[in-house]
């Protein structure tokens, strides 16, 4: 069986803590390991070959965080989209990717999943189910009326493996309460399930479905893989994936095919979907506020608190959600944070860069860390990793100064290639072409001083790139 992950989602609902360049799959907030990492360790255990479907902007972190937890001869291959088209397009890829008889196991990198036994057992019955040329969906019996998920409907019986009747959509309050009434009556024809956005097929299976439901889907997405550079991984091309209609497998297949089947799955799933459902999975104190060294609460109870960069201190307050970041704060009440989507929105129009980025940025030669913003001068520090080095580059609108506290530098200013140890510096002129690159074991840290009339990232003009982003014109 081959593992197809899925991990370009931008995790919008969990803003700020969730950005663009760091989503949160990739917040390594859970015993310092993320999401997608625990995704890739639960698969590992049943399957042959793991295949990663990732964005070309959050590759080099879904490379990162991989070679974290695989051996250098083990790690997954990666089918690298320059842009989103949604998940049967995506799917498509992986399918395109391995043998034809070869049973795919499609998930989600930001779910939570417990009880093993129970998710061992869920997989055995889809395989069952996949070998004999169905297409398998994975079924949460729910616990709640949410509103967040679509839902599955089924005919009421005992079977673990059971028919689709229908997908429902996100439904209402009144009707996702309604489903849960039918569930508990069992005189009741029919059983709703939350759909867990899991799915196993043999990868012919798939591909056949797609051509016959979503036939445009089908033959874009194969011409792009056609087209791709195809060497460590799957490079599509951005002139290929524009043609790709962006539907969901859902819309694509899965709503329109006759050869479904559901797994009702009885494990402990979270899909982190928002606030309101990570609540559910950090601890909490004796007011039911969520534990946290840093907090002082009076008379407050039922609190989602998320922050570690300073106190925080509640007075009389409950049912309310708190997140705090160095560059953003957001306040809500419990039960709305599906909305936050829609502060996202706002968010973008009067600051894009605020939605995207977090005080530290994340780099495919390591990250920095923004300390300080002045109109007319910025402070941050940059950590470059081992063999890893900056574009050759330069700016017209700001000059630069590099101190070195951690590492040794090999730094390029124009004509000139030069060493700086620690608490050694070097100045950058406007206009200057340079690069920075870490030729040493350790990591490399440097502060960097920018002055000049205009401080966005955004100046900035490529002339060589080890990661293909050489500025063109």
């Amino acid at each position: 069986m081959v593992s197809l992950v899925l991990c370009g989602g931008n995790g919008t609902r969990l803003w700020p803590i969730s950005r663009g360049n760091m989503p949160k799959q990739f917040l390594q907030m859970f015993d310092d390991h993320s999401l997608y990492q625990m995704t890739l360790q639960r698969n590992e255990q049943f399957s042959e070959k793991t295949i990663v479907v990732s964005n070309a902007e959050q590759y080099f972190i879904a490379k990162d965080q991989a070679e974290e937890i695989y051996k250098e001869d083990s790690l997954p291959d990666f089918i690298v989209e320059s842009i989103g088209r949604n998940t049967a397009g995506a799917i498509a890829f992986g399918a395109f990717m391995v043998e034809e008889n070869e049973i795919c196991f499609v998930t989600p990198s930001d779910h939570i999943i417990e009880n093993n036994s129970s998710y061992a057992q869920m997989i055995a019955d889809a395989q069952n189910a996949a070998k004999e040329g169905k297409i398998v969906v994975f079924g949460i019996k729910p616990t709640h009326a949410e509103t967040g998920y679509g839902y599955i409907k089924t005919k009421k019986n005992t079977q673990r493996v059971s028919d689709v009747v229908s997908f429902q959509e996100k439904p209402d309050q009144q009707t996702a309460q309604s489903y849960l009434l039918e569930n508990e009556d069992v005189n009741g024809e029919y059983d709703y399930f939350w759909n867990s956005g899991m799915f196993m097929f043999k990868a012919k299976t798939y591909l056949k479905e797609l051509k016959k439901y979503a036939p445009e889907v089908y033959e874009t997405a194969y011409e792009a893989y056609e087209n791709a550079k195809k060497e460590n991984i799957v490079q599509l091309k951005t002139q290929d994936m524009q043609k790709i209609p962006d539907i969901s497998i859902d819309y694509a297949v899965m709503e329109k095919s006759d050869n479904i089947k559901v797994v009702k799955a009885d494990i402990k799933w979270n899909d982190v979907g928002s606030f309101d459902s990570l609540d559910t999975v950090f601890p909490k104190d004796y007011n039911n506020n969520t534990y946290h060294d840093s907090l002082i609460a009076y008379n407050s109870k039922n609190n989602f608190i998320f922050g570690k960069y300073k106190t925080i201190a509640l007075n009389d307050v409950e049912n309310m959600i708190i997140v705090d970041t160095p560059t953003a704060l957001l306040v809500s009440k419990k039960g709305s944070s599906q909305n936050i989507k829609e502060i996202v929105k706002m968010v973008k129009e009067r600051n894009p860069d605020l939605a995207k980025f977090g005080r530290k940025v994340f780099r495919p030669w390591g990250t920095f860390t923004n300390l300080y913003n002045h109109k007319s001068f910025k402070v941050k520090t940059l950590v470059v990793k081992p063999g890893k080095r900056l574009s050759l580059q330069k700016h017209m609108h700001r000059s630069e100064h590099w101190t070195v506290v951690r590492g040794t530098a090999l730094v390029t200013i124009d004509e000139k290639e030069f060493l700086l140890r620690p608490n050694e510096s070097t100045y950058i002129p406007i206009g200057s072409i340079h690069r920075l690159e870490n030729k040493g074991k350790i990591e490399l840290e440097i502060v960097e001083v920018q002055v000049g009339e205009y401080l966005q990232e955004d100046d900035i003009i490529r002339f060589d790139d080890d990661y293909g982003r050489v500025t063109k014109g």
